[in-house]
Order: C-alpha cells, then sequence, then structure tokens
C-alpha cells in the first residue's frame, strides 16, 4: 500500500470515527404570537449554516430532523410577523421556543454571503440587501437580474430582454461574482452580449452583498457577490410542490414552471422544470423590436441526506437558451427593421416574423450544465465543509443566413471548483475559520470564428476569516492569498498565428475588516475596509478579432497587472415605530482599472481592419489601465406610521460617481457608470388575517432616472443619456382556504405611461440610426402588463 493511500485510509477512519460519535442532537420546540400567545401553525424555523428547515404543526410545536450538535442561528418566519434570529446552542435534544411580533416591516434577517458561518444582517459590517421567494413573486421582469435591480447600488448592463450583466455600484463583468447554490457561476462573464445563465423561477432566495468580497471568494469579487439560492431542503416530514405561470402583454411573454420537493428522516429531493418563451418587444418609437425575442428550457434536481453527524447533497441543472440578437438595421426608406435572408440579402421583417419565438439570424444558443456536491462534516467539535463542482458552458452564435445550423463562434468552457473549509468552535466570543478554495478551467473554440484563444486556467487561494461578538460590538476580518496560473494556446489563422502562446501569473493578497456596533435598540453604525483585486480575464489579455454587436476590433494586452481595490463603506440603519431608514456612503480607489483604448497607427490616426466577416471597417481596441476612482451614496427609508401599520412610503436614491485619475482622449469619466436613480413606492398591506383572501397589497411606484450627463466620451465609447421618469403599479394577494394558501395572484403594469426612454447602460443604445426618424438605436421596452399565477401545495410525509 503507498504512502497516499495509508494516508488517506486513516484520514477516512478519523473521518468516520468523528461522524459516528456525534450526539443525535434535535432542536424542538413551539412557535406563538408575542402579544396573545396564539400558536403559529406553519410558522418556518431555518438553521442556515446546515441549511435545515422545520415547521410548526397546529398547536405551534416544531421538531428538527437529527442535526449535529453545535452553536447555530436560527431565523424563525411567520407571514404577517417580523423574524426573529437567535443564536441557538444545540446539544442532544435542546427545546426552544420563540414569539413573534406582528409585522410592521422586517428588521431582522441572516446572510451566508461574504462570511464564513451565517451571520445577523445587523452584525455584517458590509451592506447586503436579501430578497426572498415571496417578494421575487411580485416582480415582472425578463430576468433574475432584472428583478434585481430595485436594490440600491444594483444595476443591469442589457442587452434586450434577455441578456442582463449585473453592475454593483458601477462595476461590472468579472467584478462581479456570481454564487448558484454554494458554487461560483462559470460562464463568458466577460463579454457584453453574454448574460446569466440561471433560471430565474427556481430561485428560492438571493443576497446581495456591495462591495469588495475577494477575501472569501478570491478573484472576481472586486465589486460584490450575488449569492443566488436554488435548489435547497424542504421542512423535515414534508412534501411540497409549486406551479407558476406568468404571462406578459409587451412582448406576449409566457412562462411555465413546476418543482417537487420532499424531506423526511433527514433524506431530501428536489426537483424542478420550466419553460419561457418571448415575441418581440415593442414601443412607441421603434414598433415591434426585430428579433429581441428568446426561448428557454431548463431543469434541475437535488438529492441528499442529512443527519447527527452532517449533511451531503449532490444538485444538478441544465439551462438551454435561445436568444435573438438585436442588430437595428433598418430600411432607408421606411424605417422598417430588416432581416438577413439566404443569398447574403436582407428584406423587411413582416407581421409573422415579429410573433415567432425562435430566433432568427444572428442569435445564440446558450448551454450551461452543472453539478455540483456540497458536503458538511462533524469532525470533534469543529465543522469541515467541503463542495466541489463541475460546470460545461456552451456558447454557440450563429450569424449565416446561408448556414443558419451552423455556428460562426462556439465557445466551450468547462469548470471544476473546490472549497474546503474547517469552522473552529467557538473560544470564548471568537469564530474563526480557515478554507481553501480553487478553480481549474479550460475552453476550447469549436467554430472558425475566434475571438479568444483555447487556454487553461488554474486558480488556488487560501484564507482565515474570524468573528467576534459581544454585546453590542461585533467585528470581522481576515486575510487571503491567490494564484492563478493561465496558459494560452497558439491557433493559426491558415498559415498566420493569430493567437501566439503564452504563460502568466497574477498572485495577490486580499483581506478586510470591519465592525457593527448597535447603540440601541433602534440604531445600527457600520464601517467596513476591504481589498479586493480581479485578474484580467482572458478576453482582455489575448483578444484577437472583431466584437460581435461592438462595432470594434478588440486586441489583448498581455502586460496587464490585476486590479485592486481599496474600499471603504460607512453606514448607518435605524428602526423605529415609524420610520426605518438605512444610509450608506463608499470610497473605492482601484489601480490598474481595465477599460479600452483606441489604437493609433504610425501616421497618428485612427487604426482600422477590416472584418473578414462583414466587409466594415473597424477600429481598433487594445485593453490598457489606469487608477480610477469611485465613490457614491445609497439612502433608502419606509415610513410606515403607527397605527397605520398598513401602509409603507417607501424610497431608494443611489448615485455613483466614477473617474480616471488621468484624462483618456479628452475624457476623465469612466465607461459604463449608471446614472443617479430615485425610486418612491406608496404600498398598502392588508387582511393580514383574512380567511379568504390574505395579504392583500397595492402600490404605485414612480422610478425617475437622472439625465447622465458624465458619460466616458473618449473615442465616442458613450454617449450622455437623457432622464426619464416610469410609472408602475401592482396588486395581489393569497387567496385562502381552510387556513391554507390556495394560490396566489398578482397583477402588474410597468411603464404606465408608454414612455420611449434609453437607459444608460443599454447597449442598444448604440445600434443603428434610423435614417427616417435620425434617433439613433434601440429604445427599451414600452407599456406592459403583467400577471402571474403560484399555486403552492403542501403534504405530510408519513
Amino acid at each position: 500500500m503507498t504512502k497516499k493511500r495509508i494516508v488517506f485510509f486513516f484520514s477516512g477512519l478519523f473521518i468516520l470515527y468523528n461522524i459516528n460519535a456525534q450526539e443525535r442532537s434535535v432542536l424542538t420546540g413551539r412557535v406563538t404570537d408575542q402579544k396573545t400567545g396564539v400558536p403559529l401553525p406553519g410558522a418556518n424555523i431555518h438553521i442556515h449554516d446546515i441549511n435545515r428547515d422545520a415547521v410548526s404543526n397546529d398547536s405551534g410545536q416544531y421538531k428538527t430532523a437529527f442535526i449535529p450538535a453545535g452553536n447555530y442561528l436560527v431565523e424563525v418566519s411567520y407571514i404577517g410577523h417580523t423574524s426573529t434570529v437567535e443564536r441557538v446552542n444545540i446539544k442532544g435534544v435542546t427545546a426552544k421556543d420563540f414569539s413573534l411580533n406582528t409585522a410592521i416591516i422586517e428588521q431582522e434577517g441572516v446572510t451566508v454571503t461574504g462570511v464564513s458561518t451565517a451571520t445577523r444582517l445587523k452584525q455584517s459590517p458590509q451592506p447586503v440587501a436579501v430578497l426572498k421567494k415571496a417578494e421575487l413573486l411580485k416582480i415582472s421582469s425578463s430576468n433574475i437580474i432584472n428583478s434585481l435591480t430595485h436594490v440600491a447600488g444594483v444595476n443591469a448592463l442589457t442587452t434586450g430582454p434577455a441578456i442582463s450583466k449585473p453592475f454593483i455600484r458601477g462595476l461590472g463583468y468579472n467584478r462581479v461574482l456570481i454564487v448558484n447554490d454554494g458554487v461560483k457561476q462559470e460562464g463568458q462573464q466577460w463579454g457584453d452580449e453574454h448574460g446569466v445563465e440561471i433560471d430565474d423561477y427556481s430561485v428560492q432566495r438571493v443576497e446581495v452583498l456591495k462591495g469588495p468580497a475577494s477575501l472569501m471568494y478570491g478573484s472576481d469579487g472586486l465589486a460584490g457577490v450575488i449569492n443566488i439560492q436554488s435548489l435547497a431542503p424542504v421542512a423535515e416530514g414534508t412534501i411540497n410542490a409549486n406551479i407558476l405561470g406568468e404571462y406578459q402583454t409587451n412582448s406576449r411573454l409566457r412562462g411555465y414552471y413546476g418543482s417537487v420537493a420532499g424531506s423526511k428522516n433527514g433524506f431530501s429531493f428536489n426537483a424542478y422544470g420550466s419553460y419561457k418563451g418571448a415575441q418581440d418587444y415593442k414601443n412607441k418609437y421603434d414598433g415591434y423590436v426585430f428579433n429581441s425575442k428568446f426561448n428557454n428550457r431548463n431543469v434541475g434536481g437535488m438529492l441528499g441526506y442529512g443527519g447527527s453527524w452532517g449533511h451531503s447533497y449532490l444538485r444538478l441543472s441544465n439551462f438551454d437558451q435561445h436568444i435573438g440578437m438585436i442588430e437595428g438595421e433598418r430600411d432607408d426608406a421606411t424605417g422598417q427593421f430588416l432581416k438577413a435572408v439566404a443569398g447574403g440579402g436582407e428584406e423587411i421583417a413582416n407581421k409573422n416574423d415579429f410573433r415567432s419565438i425562435d430566433p432568427f439570424i444572428p442569435f445564440q444558443q446558450v448551454q450551461h450544465f452543472k453539478i455540483s456536491s456540497d458536503n458538511s462534516f462533524n469532525v470533534g467539535k469543529s465543522k469541515l465543509d467541503i463542495a466541489a463542482g463541475y460546470q460545461r458552458n456552451q456558447r454557440k452564435e450563429f450569424g449565416d443566413a446561408d448556414n443558419a445550423d451552423v455556428p460562426v463562434a462556439y465557445f466551450d468552457l468547462k469548470t471544476v471548483n473546490y472549497s474546503a473549509k474547517l469552522n473552529v468552535p467557538y473560544k470564548g466570543q471568537w469564530k474563526t475559520s480557515i478554507g481553501i478554495s480553487g478553480m481549474n478551467q479550460t475552453n476550447k473554440n469549436r467554430a472558425e470564428e475566434a475571438i479568444i484563444p483555447d487556454y487553461l486556467l488554474f486558480d488556488l487561494g487560501g484564507f482565515v476569516f474570524t468573528q467576534y461578538h459581544k454585546d453590542k460590538l461585533s467585528l470581522s476580518g481576515g486575510l487571503r492569498f491567490d494564484n492563478r496560473h493561465v496558459e494560452g494556446k497558439q491557433m493559426m489563422d491558415g498559415t498566420d498565428i493569430k493567437f501566439a502562446p503564452f504563460t502568466k501569473n497574477f498572485s495577490n493578497v486580499s483581506g478586510s475588516a470591519g465592525l457593527s456596533y448597535e447603540t440601541g435598540k433602534d440604531l445600527t453604525l457600520k464601517l467596513n475596509v476591504a481589498r479586493g483585486f480581479r485578474a484580467p480575464t482572458l478576453a482582455e489579455l489575448a483578444s484577437n478579432g472583431a466584437h460581435e454587436g461592438t462595432n470594434r476590433y478588440e486586441a489583448g494586452n498581455r502586460d496587464l497587472k490585476s486590479e485592486t481595490s481599496l474600499q471603504t463603506d460607512a453606514g448607518i440603519e435605524f428602526n423605529s415605530q415609524h420610520i426605518t431608514l438605512g444610509a450608506g456612503i463608499f470610497y473605492n480607489a482601484i489601480n490598474n482599472f481595465i477599460y479600452y483604448r483606441k489604437v493609433l497607427n504610425a501616421a497618428g490616426t485612427d487604426s482600422m481592419v477590416v472584418d473578414p466577416e462583414s466587409g466594415d471597417l473597424l477600429n481598433v481596441f487594445e485593453f490598457d489601465q489606469q487608477r480610477a476612482n469611485l465613490y457614491g451614496v445609497e439612502f433608502n427609508m419606509d415610513i410606515h406610521p403607527h397605527p397605520l401599520d398598513w401602509l409603507h412610503f417607501e424610497n431608494t436614491f443611489s448615485y455613483t460617481r466614477a473617474l480616471f485619475t488621468t484624462a483618456i482622449d479628452g475624457s476623465k469619466n469612466v465607461p459604463n457608470i449608471p446614472a443617479a436613480r430615485y425610486l418612491s413606492q406608496l404600498r398598502g398591506n392588508f387582511l393580514p388575517k383574512g380567511s379568504l383572501a390574505r395579504n392583500f397589497y397595492v402600490s404605485l411606484e414612480s422610478d425617475y432616472t437622472f439625465r447622465q450627463n458624465k458619460a466616458f466620451t473618449g473615442y465616442d465609447t458613450e454617449t450622455n443619456t437623457p432622464d426619464y421618469w416610469l410609472i408602475n403599479a401592482s396588486i395581489g394577494t393569497d387567496i385562502i382556504r381552510k387556513g391554507s394558501t390556495i394560490f396566489t395572484l398578482s397583477f402588474s403594469g410597468n411603464n404606465l405611461t408608454d414612455v420611449a426612454y434609453q437607459n444608460h447602460l443599454s447597449r442598444l443604445k448604440y445600434t443603428a440610426v434610423n435614417n427616417v426618424t435620425g434617433r439613433q438605436g434601440v429604445y427599451n421596452i414600452g407599456r406592459s402588463y403583467a400577471v402571474k399565477l403560484n399555486v403552492p401545495l403542501s403534504f405530510k410525509w408519513n
């Protein structure tokens, strides 16, 4: 027997010994109304660190399945009541009762993003927003990222209704990390026209962390993290099913979703399937926008088992989407949209073309397969978490009408993620974790056209993170070291070398230190300083080709260094009987910020190349770096005057400013910075305990986006964008029978005044000029009404 095998053998025996030695622990108790003492049946008891749930019965009693002994943060929630969060030391049979207050506004919550163990939101020094499924159901959008843009500081860079990339405080692409069910989502984040491959109907909860998160996640967490939870175990002894249907009038979007999940004696399963299709959307300036259609079919599932030793979950998902690419070309005489036809010609798109949900040339097919394993073991008094995942992202671009089934570009990206984290026992008021995480990635071009080379990438990083809490003070922070190794492969174009081989290594140290102090029952002060980093992407290092839809030829720069940032956040949270207020400011200094720079030829004029596909002359852009400074403010206030607790007047304002230290072609403004935005909503909540209809709500929303007159005008990259004002409204309720929800019905209307507008982060703003009207680009979606029907089903698993 080799030495390695001997080590693995005895390590396995050690873990098995500790697993079997664990005491069979359960948490049990009763959930009641704080004022009346009446039991609350159907209350949810959730233990975040081990992802276990229990539900109270008709007498308010609950009991978990066997769980590992430990000190856990327990969140208890019930419709119409404020959630409560308490830390409970669970050992053996542990009894704990909870009493909940009638809700005015949610004041408590838990985050698992950017920390090593579940943490109360009040104790997190970084700003974190949490959206649960009930809130997401009230939002009408075409994808999960658009659903998050009501969070202050979160915006979306869009290419039509199906492609949205998240931006946090003015930073996007690989600077925003997306985590889905514990695994870093790896697609083609570097590309403008590449969206997020996650089924929005399956999402149960989203956490948005704003600010550098490289300490816990390594590279690509420079701006923040969006943590999306889809496949999770349900409460012990239950089988839950869900059926959802949606329709949106503007694009005739129709969506269907079904899921079933169960848990019994520690065994858990979960499965879902969905379909969504949309025709071309319309607005009053463009009419129907040709080829803005899309459709997707998605499936996913989970199997797992948990006991007193820990848990192990296996998750699988497959995302399959077809997206039309909007070029905006129009007939010079009529101003109507043109479509490509076989033989190299064009003709005017007709009524039937707009009504199809199957995209025309050019279009993309995106397939994203993911399988992951999430495991947690009690090892002595410590807890060992081990996770691993495999993803395959296939992105095919079809652009030849004569060969519509043959992709002109085909990126085949394969990624293996892995992590291990040891949470050591509490020592006094301190909680410490140490861990490693990494990634192996390969990319293969499987079509004739290639803008980036085939490559290999290897990541590995280690960290230590600690948290301290005593009385009103919470401290947290840590250090991390990462190394990324990249190998670009040689690729030929005929007899010419298109991509020369290269090898690069990027090493960085990350860290953070923050505090949260509760000065009283109502007021919390927060301060955080964090250093983050981002290694250059392969597109930035080695691009060599025409980038579809951007009208530029991109050239990589192998001399690029990692971006590093030092960000300071300061915030205040205030909760009282009449008002809830949150305010924060941030300042982010970024070294080696990567941007496009136009290349000049030997004569000092613009360097131009001929696009071999279209024959058009394209400007050559190269990636370059400079120091940038970003700062801004975010503010939210909810006025809920007691005793009119049903009335809410919510206000959210966000503003980000970003400047290069030296002007670039006469402009110091950083590109892709969203305009300031002010959201105001008047909402009424009624019938919290209705016998036929419950949780009835009605709202009217004002959404005002200010003029963005600080665009990056260097090299004609951006133009200024005028302001616009949208009016939205919604109404909905739960329909009840014998105390249980039969279905939830919601209606909404967006852009009720049918305003024609262009968002500053819409890439369609820069498509072709309509020579009939003189307007450049395509406008955003016009007036639209939507209806959602959600049917939850729940059974006891005896």
